[in-house]
Order: structure tokens, then C-alpha cells, then sequence
């Protein structure tokens, strides 16, 4: 399959720059490459470093051993909170917050707000495979329910609370991955009550999210950043145009680019910053804007220099 090639200055604006969403192997799904490969060609590009993410297990430790193999290139793991590890399980926060992690995202395959993973699927779909996988599960007895984060009236349930009071502590990166509008509206304010720092807004143009430009608008207010991430754009979930209209609205400070790659049919995940950069230039930022969106701040997402 034929993907974009970076350009060379695209190459060269997103040197150091940390890609804040990758999928790599091990996993239970496919992958395009394990940690270290990936951490190795993130090396060869000029790139910062990454976060590995799983729906289904801690990636601290992966995260760690990469390191210790690839000692320039900065990975940095995350735990999910599906009901793989417990749903809102603040014990499984504590434990990955000493393990060394740096991100906790919000339930993504078990959020109640995206059911593809639980209800019948419509024939002739194409559901993700992770979907896939749980409804193989499922007939086999196996369920996975969803990982409920308010209650009717929209209040925080306590398990919610106490895992905002253990990101807090430890000063880890909330992510509010698949909750729907609402959900993520209350947890962002919930956890900036609580003191949590650095707060991210994953892929806000997804369809189960679909946030409007003044809904993006106000978080980033708030402080959250806004995480544009592309594979979804390669899967045809919505387009540059999109995204690039957003920002216009929003503005660049809270912005920033993950590729969210590392599927085996879709671009590399080193190419994903650059291929997003060269796009950008193309929709008419400059490098300068470029370059604070993708490399700047990222930077300041994962070292917390407001």
C-alpha cells in the first residue's frame, strides 16, 4: 500500500518532537513493529521519543526496557483504564504511577460511550478489530462491560474521583480518550478540582467524540490540550480539513499532533509527525506554527512548563 513520504523539511521541523500516541508490539493486536524497532527509527529521524499505548495492559515496563535499549529516545509508558486492568481501578494507577508511567487514559474500547465492542454489530460493518475480539470473547463467556465514569446526572462516580486523586499525586498526563462530550466536559473540570496538571483531549474529531470548534475552544481555556491524531484521518474517520478548520478556531497553543499509528497497513510511525507537518504547510501554517504544534508542544505536554 502506497503512503505519504515526508518531505525533508517536514523531517527537519518535527526533530524532537514526541509523538504522544503509538500502538506498538507487543500486543494483542497486530502491530507494525515492537518498541524497540520503533524506538530505533525514532532515533534514526531526529525524533524525541513516543508513548506506547495499549487498550488492554500497563505499558510502563515495555516502556522501561526500551529505554534501557534505545537510551536516546525518550519512551514513555501508559496504562488505559478498560475494564482489562479493573475499569477505574486507582490501585492499577498507583501501581503504574511507580512503575514510571507517564499517561492514563480514560476508558477507549470499554467507554460506555463507544459500544462497538458490546452490541451486535450491523452486518457488513467494518467494526475495528479490537471489536472484533471482544465479541469472540463474549461468545465465549467472556464479557467486557463498559467502564461507567458519571452517573445519571452527570456527577463524577467515587472510583472516578479516587483515580483523579492518584493522577494528581503523581503528576501523570490525564487523557480523556473515548468518553463522549459530556463525560469529557465533566471530567476535565472534576479533574482540574482535584489538581491534576497536564490534561489532553484525544482525537477530538473521532465520531464517538465529534467536538464541536467552541467545545474544543473551551477546553483548551480550561488548559487541556488538544491531541489532532491522524491514523483516524488514514482510516477515513474525518479529513485534514477538518482538523485544520478546528485549529483555526481554537488556535495553536493547545494543539498538538499524535499519530496514533502503528497498524500494520498504515503509514510508519516515525513518518506520522512529519507526514501531519508537511500537511500542515501545505493548509498554509508556517513553519514556526508548525513547528509549536508538533514539537514544541508536545514538549511542553510531557515536561509540564505550562
Amino acid at each position: 500500500m502506497t503512503h505519504p513520504i515526508p518531505s525533508q523539511l517536514a523531517r527537519e521541523l518535527v526533530k524532537e518532537a514526541y509523538d504522544m500516541h503509538i500502538h506498538s508490539g507487543p500486543d494483542v493486536i497486530q502491530r507494525i513493529g515492537h518498541d524497540i524497532e520503533i524506538a530505533e527509527k525514532f532515533r534514526e529521524v531526529g525524533l524525541g521519543g513516543f508513548v506506547i499505548k495499549s487498550h488492554y495492559s500497563s505499558t510502563a515496563g515495555r516502556a522501561a526496557l526500551a529505554r534501557e535499549m534505545v537510551s536516546d529516545v525518550k519512551v514513555m509508558g501508559a496504562i488505559c483504564l478498560n475494564q482489562a486492568i479493573g475499569g477505574m481501578n486507582a490501585l492499577a494507577v498507583e501501581m503504574a504511577a511507580r512503575e514510571g508511567t507517564k499517561v492514563v487514559w480514560f476508558p477507549t474500547v470499554d467507554a460506555e460511550n463507544e459500544p462497538v465492542g458490546r452490541q451486535a454489530p450491523v452486518p457488513g460493518a467494518n467494526i475495528p478489530f479490537w471489536a472484533h475480539m471482544q465479541h469472540q470473547l463474549r461468545r465465549e463467556g467472556v464479557f467486557s462491560e463498559a467502564v461507567k465514569v458519571v452517573d445519571e446526572e452527570m456527577n463524577l462516580l467515587p472510583e472516578v474521583t479516587a483515580v483523579l486523586r492518584s493522577i494528581a499525586k503523581h503528576d501523570l498526563i490525564l487523557a480523556t480518550a473515548h468518553l463522549s462530550r459530556d463525560e469529557i466536559f465533566a471530567v476535565v473540570d472534576a479533574a482540574l478540582d482535584a489538581g491534576v496538571k497536564r490534561i489532553t483531549i484525544t482525537h477530538p474529531e473521532f465520531p464517538t467524540q465529534n467536538l464541536s470548534p467552541v467545545d474544543q475552544a473551551a477546553l483548551a481555556e480550561r488548559g487541556a490540550f488538544l491531541e489532532h491524531c491522524i491514523a483516524s484521518i488514514f482510516f477515513k474517520k474525518y479529513t485534514w480539513e477538518t482538523v485544520f478548520e478546528n485549529i483555526r478556531y481554537t488556535g495553536i497553543k493547545q494543539v498538538y499532533f499524535a499519530s496514533d499509528l502503528g497498524q500494520p497497513s498504515k503509514p510508519p510511525v516515525e513518518d506520522g509527525l512529519a507526514i501531519a507537518a508537511d500537511m500542515g504547510l501545505a493548509a498554509g501554517f508556517s513553519k514556526d506554527e508548525v513547528h509549536q504544534m508538533i514539537v514544541h508542544n508536545s514538549r511542553r505536554l510531557v515536561e509540564g512548563k505550562g
